[in-house]
């Protein structure tokens, strides 16, 4: 049953999707204003330290999770304040392995093209640091090794956790944004390491993963990076597109 009466203007949802349009192309925007200022402000260099470890974090995430989704098995991860790390992992055989050292490469970047997409909405932003958070409190249970790496990693689940929780959505946004443009510019600040041979970290000098892979399957290490740096783009690419794409006419509202 309806009543009668002067007809008044309905307000838009909070999940218009033209104002999903808007408010992603903010967080794009203020996320890569503060990410400047970082770099620029006197001793930004020092705050933005604290972004190269979380980079490190999600590398080595990356050839973790890859190796239990190739069947294989993730011992633990070791992180130091050098921002190096490594991850013990074992597989059955060569293309395993292959695998398990390109997830690190790429890791980065699928993280960031996922947390671009999710980042579009408020509530899937909430979700999504939720889920860090407790992908971030599962590893420092079982797979974390090194007091540094619990430290990073439990610093950033309890700022995923705690805006996910108690700040409004908003923030659940920014901060995903945020990290997100992290992640994207590590593939490129630290691009130098897809195409080397070594790796020095805190356990010593070893094989890069390039040429882990390299060796694992043939070809020089260069190609391996490169394939690795086509694949993050084309990630991070596709991640950007789904957040600032525009609202379909088919859906009764203006293209934006």
């Amino acid at each position: 049953m309806s009543s009668t009466g002067t007809p008044r203007l309905r307000a838009r949802a909070p999940t218009d999707p033209a104002d999903a349009v808007r408010r992603a192309r903010r967080v794009l925007l203020v996320s890569a204003a503060v990410t400047l200022l970082l770099y620029v402000a006197p001793l930004g260099h020092l705050l933005a330290r604290p972004l190269l470890y979380i980079s490190t974090l999600v590398h080595e995430l990356g050839h973790g999770l890859t190796a239990l989704l190739v069947g294989g098995e993730f011992y633990r991860l070791e992180m130091w304040s050098d921002g190096s790390g490594v991850a013990w992992s074992a597989a059955r055989g060569d293309l395993q392995h292959a695998l398990i050292a390109a997830g690190g490469l790429v890791g980065p970047a699928v993280a960031a093209a996922a947390g671009f997409a999710l980042a579009r909405r408020r509530r899937s932003a909430r979700w999504a640091l939720g889920a860090i958070g407790l992908l971030l409190v599962w590893a420092m249970i079982f797979k974390i090794r090194t007091g540094f790496g619990l430290l990073v990693a439990g610093a950033l689940a309890g700022a995923c956790v705690a805006v996910a929780l108690r700040a409004t959505s908003d923030w659940a946004q920014l901060l995903l944004g945020f990290l997100s443009v992290q992640l994207a510019l590590s593939v490129f600040s630290r691009g130098d390491y897809l195409f080397a041979d070594t790796a020095q970290t805190g356990a010593g000098t070893g094989m890069s993963d390039s040429a882990s892979i390299a060796e694992l399957i043939g070809g020089p290490t260069w190609f391996w990076g490169g394939v690795c740096a086509a694949i993050s783009l084309a990630a991070l690419v596709f991640g950007a597109w789904v957040m600032l794409r525009g609202v379909r006419r088919s859906s009764g509202l203006p293209a934006r």
